[in-house]
């Protein structure tokens, strides 16, 4: 059975260069990366897992939080996250709080502090003082992606400015009747992202000085079934229906076009419809939406958890607040334009 002399030899490097290249370490150039890899596969040779983890007091292995698995957003960026650290040499283990508060105490209390996993992305979770201060004991960095956490890393868009941006758009096209469909406070509790969203909505009205009626300002869960019975209700009301909605994600923006459709309204003649996300439906539904690039988002959560743990200071600052704002922008598609003549 071959050995890392073995490996070393064939490759025509030292054995210390063979263990950074079979570990993922930037150290190492992509020349000689590239001639480790081909010696091992020519050997048959497999880095030694437990060998490493004795060595270094790592697993190579990031564990992941988020509160679904099944809705686009947390399934698109969990895709993003595991090829980028497969690609960098570690693993990926998952933890669905779906099961709710008992499963994320035993989450964030048991499971991530046991040696397996070096650090943690959250997705949309919020960890809390308590949490952690468990982590930073345990020397477990945190990334979390969807809103800022006092005291630790993370990753986001601006919701505020995000939903003041769609409303923008469709205040330019001469919108003047504009609804917003936000997220059910019990579905969106970690971040208030939709409160946020909501709020930049408001804030565009506002400047525009334009009313927002009570019927124009409702609620769904996120999902285009949702938004569809919200929407349907609200555009079929004959005195005070809008020309356009402003939806907090595509999937609601979807539900909303549908509604419409059920209603013989057609988009965007007679409704103008705008999301967040950029969904990868949303093309094929032509919906303007602003968007924020989920998978670039996960792989670069990856890659600055993976640039904090290759930092030999880390012990000193495990988690400092540290916000990066990730860029969004508003891409136009066929489900808005101007209102039709005297209906603004």
């Amino acid at each position: 059975m071959a050995g890392i002399e073995d490996v070393a030899r064939l490759a025509g490097v030292s054995t210390a260069t063979v263990s950074r290249a079979l570990s993922g370490k930037d150290v190492v150039s992509e020349k000689a990366r590239q001639k480790v890899e081909e010696a091992a596969r020519e050997l048959g040779y497999i880095a030694s897992h437990s060998a490493y983890t004795l060595a270094t007091g790592r697993n190579r292995n990031i564990g992941v939080v988020m509160p679904y698995v099944d809705r686009w957003f947390f399934s698109s960026a969990l895709e993003a996250i595991e090829s980028t650290l497969i690609e960098h040499g570690y693993d990926l283990t998952l933890y669905n709080m779906s099961g709710g508060a008992e499963q994320r105490k035993k989450i964030f209390t048991d499971f991530l502090l046991r040696k397996r996993v070096d650090a943690v992305i959250t997705l949309a979770v919020h960890p809390d003082e308590e949490e952690l201060a468990q982590l930073d004991k345990m020397k477990k960095p945190i990334i979390a992606i969807g809103g800022q956490v006092h005291g630790a890393r993370s990753l986001s868009m601006n919701d505020h400015d995000a939903g003041k941006l769609a409303t923008e758009h469709l205040l330019s096209l001469g919108h003047t009747r504009v609804a917003n469909i936000s997220g059910a406070v019990k579905t969106d509790r970690e971040f208030n992202q939709a409160d946020k969203r909501r709020e930049g909505y408001l804030e565009a009205m506002h400047e525009a000085g334009l009313e927002t009626r009570k019927n124009w300002l409702v609620e769904a869960d996120y999902t285009a079934q949702g938004a569809y019975k919200v929407a349907k209700q609200m555009l079929g009301d004959p005195k005070n229906s809008p020309t356009a909605i402003f939806a907090n994600s595509d999937e609601m923006g979807f539900g909303a076009m549908m509604a419409a459709k059920d209603l013989g309204l057609r988009v965007p003649e007679d409704i103008s419809v705008i999301g967040i996300d950029n969904h990868d439906m949303a093309e094929l539904f032509g919906l303007t939406t602003i968007d924020q690039n989920v998978r670039a988002q996960g792989a670069e959560a990856a890659r600055l958890l993976i640039s904090v743990l290759s930092d030999p200071t880390l012990d000193s600052h495990v988690n400092v607040e540290e916000d990066v704002e990730w860029p969004v922008s508003l891409l136009i598609r066929s489900s808005t334009a101007r209102p039709a003549v005297g209906a603004r």
